[in-house]
């Protein structure tokens, strides 16, 4: 970027011939957004016309439903992403040409698209007294072949005199195939609605990059010398090198590191960098490979908060959440006072404390909302509402009996019921299989 250029917000623009012009001329109010337009003549075509600017662009901004949808099904865009409606003043357009120009009735219009629902709602708020009798909705992507041969069916059979589309690919196929054809294309007030949805998107995800992130760390780097017995200058010399460690991880976070009595650490970053190198709080950073830091020795928690001090409150309270499943646990506490954890790890869930539902359960039975949290967590994430004490044990890291205890308690509560047993093996005893039902 040369130098005294303002920053400006790039957006991506994939559309019909038609529409791009018009949101083009929209994206020309906006001072601090950079256009980047690309037409499309065939949807199929949309994935490989995207891909080569993923990383050039803040937002993106689709013609209609379908581009959309083709871009969506990449799975490759990580920015904010919209699609101008066609519902509303374009529609209204369109079945004004209709109506006042052509004597056209909305009963002997096909349309695609739009649901019934809206569709409905749309003409009743519009003042239009007959309805609509044909329509074919869609979710995602279609084929402009499929819209054209609904349409054509209906004009060839007589029940209808023109068709009304949302894809400028199919109102081509319908005019190569002799069908009355109206295209409905974006309004320049629909497009500037959706670009300051975009923005203030935007926005939003901008200010949650810069959060506080807080990583409270507990190193035992003493597990590594030989025997329980250690000079001062091998605890310090320990220490040092722990120290150098993790400055340099500091530095990779863009962060700033103090201690926080022996063995303990704490990291100052932002919550962008967090998520970027927990890959979404899916993972632990590679900290042997990268850093020389055993990842068994490291106890973490990672708070997230508007402001300094309440990201270090959640770090603490997270920290204490990964030290009660062990050394080498990572724990997340979030801004909502949600708990991802342990990251990494095959049973890592999400609980919060804030639900009043649980709440109410745990006044009900002697269980604590957290765990009541924990227990719906592992019953989401298996897909299923029945496990057994072993089962429970396993994803909660307690002991079998103390998993006993959960599920019998919620049992005498109504709230769990035994809805059959599992034999392990030919001699072991048979497990309990509980229903839950919170």
């Amino acid at each position: 970027m040369k130098e005294g250029r303002v920053l400006r917000l790039r957006l991506g623009v994939i559309g019909a011939d038609d529409s791009l012009a018009i949101i083009e001329s929209a994206v020309q109010e906006f001072p601090e957004i950079e256009c980047l337009p690309i037409v499309y003549w065939r949807e199929e075509d949309i994935p490989d016309l995207l891909l080569p600017h993923l990383d050039e662009v803040d937002m993106w901004l689709f013609s209609g439903q379908v581009p959309h949808a083709m871009a969506s099904q990449t799975g490759k865009i990580q920015v904010p992403t919209a699609y101008v409606p066609h519902i509303g003043a374009s529609l209204y357009r369109t079945l004004l040409h209709l109506s006042h120009q052509l004597g056209i009735r909305v009963d002997e219009v096909s349309f695609d698209t739009f649901t019934a629902e809206e569709l409905g709602h749309f003409l009743q708020e519009a003042g239009i007294a007959e309805g609509f009798r044909w329509l074919k909705h869609y979710e995602g992507a279609i084929l402009a072949s499929e819209l054209a041969d609904f349409h054509e069916k209906l004009w060839q059979e007589g029940k209808t005199k023109a068709a009304v589309t949302c894809l400028r690919t199919a109102e081509q196929e319908l005019l190569r195939r002799g069908v009355p054809v109206h295209r409905v294309v974006p309004t320049k007030a629909g497009v500037l609605s959706v670009i300051h949805m975009l923005l203030r998107t935007h926005e939003m995800l901008h200010f949650k990059d810069t959060q506080i992130a807080v990583q409270m760390m507990e190193i035992d780097p003493f597990r590594e010398l030989a025997g329980g017995n250690f000079s001062t200058d091998e605890w310090q010399n320990a220490e040092i090198k722990t120290m150098e460690k993790l400055l340099r991880y500091a530095k990779y976070l863009q962060g700033s590191l103090k201690t926080a009595g022996p063995g303990r650490y704490v990291i100052f970053t932002t919550r962008g960098k967090v998520q970027e190198v927990t890959s979404d709080y899916a993972t632990i950073p590679d900290l042997e490979e990268l850093f020389g830091i055993r990842p068994d020795l490291v106890t973490c928690g990672i708070g997230i908060g508007k402001t300094a001090y309440e990201a270090e409150i959640h770090g603490g309270t997270a920290l204490l959440h990964a030290k009660e499943r062990g050394a080498g646990n990572w724990m997340v506490f979030l801004d909502d006072k949600s708990v991802l954890g342990p990251l990494g790890r095959e049973e890592q869930i999400a609980y919060r404390y804030d639900s009043e539902k649980l709440q109410e359960l745990s006044q009900l039975t002697s269980l604590s909302v957290m765990t009541l949290s924990k227990l719906e967590s592992i019953l989401k994430k298996r897909g299923k509402q029945e496990i057994n004490a072993h089962e429970l044990a396993s994803h909660m890291q307690i002991l079998p009996r103390s998993a006993r205890r959960i599920l019998i308690e919620l049992e005498s509560k109504g709230i769990a019921q035994v809805v059959g047993e599992e034999s392990p093996n030919p001699r072991g005893r048979p497990r309990k299989v509980y229903r839950i039902s919170l």
